[in-house]
């Protein structure tokens, strides 16, 4: 079988380099083609050429200057691919995905978060659906394994019912996404009922040029019964990044770098640490993801990034803002299009001083 022809579109800069704005997250896509035998890069794609020769050459990207574009458009065209990263900015994603769709490639992996507006999420996993192309988000903290051992916990009942989830984070749309997907990832894809939820503009930045809510909160409820909590802003009470609370004992993720797994039940007489040898960041997460989903599309199996699992998580971001916009419960499934948030903005409902965060 022929390795899957893969073009990346946002190569960007590594991290931490001369330049470099973000996380270097092309990169660590391509560190996962290449550890896949099945899957070779061919093909690059930046409004920058130097971007893309430096990607070329710190890869080893076969050495054609005619395999590096400008235009991402001129690369579908051109190139047959089979799989395509998105890395760029997330206003860009949706008018990528729905091109790299229409192009015939096979399998898109894109960056998270989905898109500015729950519009443009719902219409490109809409586009992809209907032309049966695998398209994956990388919530890549699905592979980590603090939370797959946190999982485990749960299912092999060591705090008994799981009564409720808690988060927290600096904001519900850049870093929040991760968190409402490994909501659900523990909760075994329940979904969710309504959403009740508030928002502050004051403090908040632009992440990847989307301005964020400065402090938050959304509270909701799975069909399951079991409830949900995200709490963002600099300063809360929960220490931990995520907490599974359960009839008889409570697990939590992210309580330092030092400790990111702790148990306490009736058996363990106080907190107690639970070895997983790993941290909860990580390129290898991402190398993870994208094996997966090579996996997935030869298999034909649902990848564990799917779109429909981003969308779900996608949702309840833009349900807290429409709910701060109501100043209600909102039940889902969610009957907006735009981003209450960047509405609120625009209508002077809301004001901020939003300076793009640097990382």
């Amino acid at each position: 079988m022929a390795a899957l022809r893969v073009g990346i579109i946002g190569c960007g800069r590594l991290r931490r380099t001369e330049g470099a704005t973000g996380f270097g997250m092309a990169h660590a896509h391509a560190r996962g083609y290449e550890a896949s035998a099945d899957a070779d890069i061919v093909a690059l794609a930046d409004i920058n050429l130097e971007n893309a020769r430096a990607f070329q050459q710190e890869h080893a990207v076969p050495d054609l200057e005619q395999r590096l574009y400008t235009d991402y458009h001129e690369m579908l065209a051109q190139e047959a691919l089979d799989m395509v990263s998105i890395t760029t900015w997330p206003h860009l994603h949706a008018e990528m995905v729905i091109a790299a769709a229409e192009a015939g490639v096979r399998a898109i992996h894109c960056e998270k978060p989905m898109a500015p507006t729950f519009g443009e999420a719902k219409r490109m996993t809409q586009v992809c659906a209907e032309r049966g192309v695998q398209l994956t988000f990388n919530h890549q903290r699905r592979f980590g394994t603090p939370f797959r051992r946190a999982r485990e916990l749960l299912r092999d009942g060591a705090i008994g019912e799981l009564l409720r989830i808690e988060a927290h984070c600096s904001n519900m749309y850049d870093w929040g996404t991760h968190w409402f997907d490994m909501m659900f990832f523990y909760n075994d894809e329940t979904p969710v009922e309504w959403v009740i939820g508030q928002i502050d503009s004051r403090d908040g930045q632009r992440i990847f040029g989307v301005p964020v809510e400065g402090q938050g909160i959304s509270h909701f409820r799975y069909q399951n019964g079991v409830y949900g909590l995200l709490i963002t802003g600099s300063k809360t009470a929960l220490e931990a990044s995520n907490r599974l609370v359960g009839t008889e004992g409570i697990i939590e993720v992210g309580h330092s770098a030092e400790v990111p797994l702790r148990l306490w039940n009736a058996d363990t007489a106080g907190w107690q640490a639970v070895d997983t040898g790993a941290g909860l960041h990580g390129d290898d997460y991402v190398r993870m993801a994208v094996l997966d989903a090579i996996d997935a599309l030869q298999t034909g199996r649902e990848p564990e990034l799917s779109a429909r699992k981003a969308l779900q998580a996608t949702e309840l971001i833009f349900a807290t803002y429409e709910s701060s916009r109501r100043r209600g419960r909102v039940d889902l499934p969610l009957d907006v299009e735009d981003s209450p948030f960047l509405a609120m903005l625009t209508a002077g409902d809301m004001i901020g001083n939003y300076e793009e965060a640097v990382f």
